[in-house]
Order: structure tokens, then sequence, then C-alpha cells
């Protein structure tokens, strides 16, 4: 299969092309590296990446920023972050990306424990990554020619620990390898309308 993974070189999306790229094609996208470059928040910069790769089997989706902080402190602005990035980013490569999916092909996006356990200064966080799933679910339902759309929502990775470890007290990290098959279950799998809950 042809896959195209955005946030190549992001630690989600390095481990997804090592468990992946044995044995299948791998297209490689980032915001300023990678293969390709793309601003997912720009519907014209995902129809432009779209039409210079042409037809995939399979849309990975590692991809968006988030605000995290206080909520008493939090501006409308601040919350938007996650909106327009990780949110609306991720929808515009579903919408977008579906129509360059060879038939039977497959769109998973990357939300989020903190939709389901939240911890402090994630309020955004949750409700960026609660509305991935809603998303999905929604989605999966209406997708033509055999596509199927999924989820990942993993909890912190091992390999991010260092850096989110603080805001995840008494959490058990996740082991890279464990999340990343969670992206090939879902790109080699069959199901559609799933979140793979990773713990």
């Amino acid at each position: 299969m042809k896959i195209l993974v955005v946030g190549a070189a992001g630690t989600i999306g390095k481990l997804v092309i090592k468990e992946l790229a044995p044995r299948h094609e791998m297209v490689e996208v980032g915001k300023s590296s990678g293969q390709y470059q793309v601003d997912i928040t720009s519907e014209n910069s995902v129809r432009e990446l779209f039409n210079k790769t042409g037809k995939v089997d399979a849309i990975i989706s590692a991809a968006g920023n988030l605000h995290f902080g206080p909520a008493r402190e939090m501006t409308a602005e601040q919350f938007k972050i996650g909106l327009h990035d990780k949110l609306l980013g991720q929808v515009n490569l579903a919408l977008i990306g579906q129509h360059y999916l060879n038939d039977g092909g497959s769109i998973t996006l990357t939300s989020g424990s903190l939709s389901h356990d939240p911890v402090m200064y994630g309020a955004s966080a949750s409700t960026v990554n609660a509305a991935i799933d809603g998303f999905i679910r929604g989605a999966a339902i209406e997708m033509e020619r055999g596509i199927r759309i999924n989820s990942v929502s993993p909890t912190v990775l091992e390999e991010s620990w260092d850096v989110y470890g603080p805001y995840f007290s008494g959490t058990v990290p996740a082991p890279g390898w464990k999340v990343a098959l969670a992206y090939r279950k879902s790109v080699e799998g069959h199901q559609t309308g799933q979140t793979y809950r990773i713990w």
C-alpha cells in the first residue's frame, strides 16, 4: 500500500513509519520537513499536497498543536489553537483526502487519552481529542467506496515522558511500539468508526 503519514518527523510519526515501512510504500509529510510539506490548517495547502502525491491507499495523521495551560487563565485565542490546528487540521486532511484515496482506503487520525482521562491544564486538549473521536464516528457511516476512518487515542508515550510526564502524574506511559500497532490495525485491518485507546 501507498501510505501518507502527516507528522512523519514527530515521535508518533517515526514510530508508525518504523512499524509500517517494511511492508508498505511510505510518503513522509511534515510542516517543514519530509518528502512533502503541508499546513493542515489551510485547505489550499492540503489540496496542493494531494495534488502532488496523487492517489494513496491510506492517510495517517499524527499532527496538530494544542495549548496547555490553566483554564482560569486561558483566553479564547489560546483555546482556538487546538480547534484550528489539531481538530480542524485533521478534519481538513480527512474531508479533502477521502477524494484522493483508492477504493477501500483508510484514514487514521490521532486524538488522545485526555478525551476521557483529563489532567490539569488540559481542558483544551480534552475538548479537541473528544471532538476528533466524535468526528470519525460520524464520518464513518458516510464514507463511500469502502473507505474506512478511525482514530488512535494514546496516553502519554514512554518516548515523550521527559517532556509530558509532569502533566500525567500517576499515569503509566504507553510504549511506542504498542501505539504504533494501533495505527497498523487501523490501516491493515477492516474496522471503521473505531477509536483505539492505548494505555
